[in-house]
């Protein structure tokens, strides 16, 4: 099927991530298709003319409320956008069906909805792939690739070159759930032993606007010398960064999802979810799963000893 194929897909930078399996499964069987993703730009940027999409368009778009609302008269210009496509899959949270029945009467012929909401019945990826077999299609591998831009390249050198390191560890001490965070207190902990161990020319620390008291936190506690905070980059480039890093560690955040798709060697702690689901699937990425689920029971010791055994394999 070549045409154009839409792909509607709501929620945070893990699920987007966890999702690419699947776009990627469309953009592999359907080459010659247009590809297009609505959703939030600063996260469907990480696909846009970066091998999943050809374009994308927001999906915080006013108009688009009246899809869910069955009295709403429906916008004409979203109708004549969405029936432009020759299939429709959504990932939008629709329990009754209020949006596939308004796509439908806004003209779309062909339409998959798959719900967002998992269970562990197998990897996320899997599961969220799994409805396309309804096109004949079966997802193999999946793992997340992110594939960045010459430009995202190009600057993530820019930046390496300028901070003149080349042996680097990236870390992301935060994520979308406090249950799912290291403390702040270990991760200093960490952090001080790791710039004493003198193994690193420089080491990252990297968030997010919803990261921000963390880091500042942190940074308060740190010493001045030998870190550098990365805020609020755009993913693309700071995709490419983590990608050009020696070694990440995090919890089961979206960055963490993002540092495996760039290829980054990942050492990810693990608290109340469930690594078999909810960890990339990438060959590259060690789980450090904590006792009974209770990051605050995961000591620094146990972290810097996985540290070490995965340094030793990568050289």
């Amino acid at each position: 099927m070549a045409g154009r194929i839409l792909v509607i897909r709501g929620g945070a930078i893990g699920d987007f991530i966890l999702t690419l399996p699947a776009i990627g499964l469309l953009r592999e069987s359907f080459p010659e298709a247009h590809v297009e993703i609505l959703g939030y730009r600063h996260i469907t940027s990480l696909a846009e003319r970066r091998y999943y999409a050809n374009a994308t368009r927001s999906i915080e778009y006013g108009p688009l409320a009246g899809f869910f609302n069955p009295k709403s008269d429906l916008d004409r210009d979203l109708s004549e956008y969405f029936s432009g496509f020759h299939q429709v899959v959504s990932y939008l949270y629709d329990p009754d069906k209020l949006f596939e029945s308004s796509l439908r009467k806004a003209g779309v012929k062909n339409l998959i909805t798959i719900s967002p909401k998992l269970d562990d019945s197998d990897h996320a990826a899997r599961q969220l792939a799994l409805p396309l077999q309804q096109m004949a299609l079966w997802l193999e591998d999946p793992a997340a690739e992110f594939f960045p831009a010459d430009d995202d390249l190009a600057l993530a050198d820019q930046f390496l070159v300028r901070q003149h390191h080349s042996r680097v560890l990236a870390v992301h001490p935060g994520s979308g759930g406090e249950r799912k965070n290291w403390p702040l207190t270990a991760w200093r902990e960490f952090l001080v032993a790791e710039h004493l161990s003198a193994r690193w020319e420089r080491i990252f620390v990297v968030g997010g606007e919803a990261d921000i008291p963390r880091l500042e936190t942190l940074r308060s506690t740190l010493p001045d010398h030998g870190f550098a905070f990365l805020e609020r980059l755009p993913l693309p480039v700071l995709g490419a960064i983590l990608g050009r890093s020696t070694l990440f560690v995090g919890h089961d955040s979206g960055i963490s999802h993002l540092a495996a798709a760039a290829g980054a060697q990942c050492l990810l702690m693990f608290g109340p979810t469930d690594p078999q689901i909810w960890a990339p699937a990438n060959d590259h990425v060690s789980v450090l799963a904590a006792p009974q689920g209770d990051l605050s029971a995961l000591d620094v010791a146990t972290v810097r000893r996985r540290l070490d055994e995965i340094l030793q394999d990568v050289r």
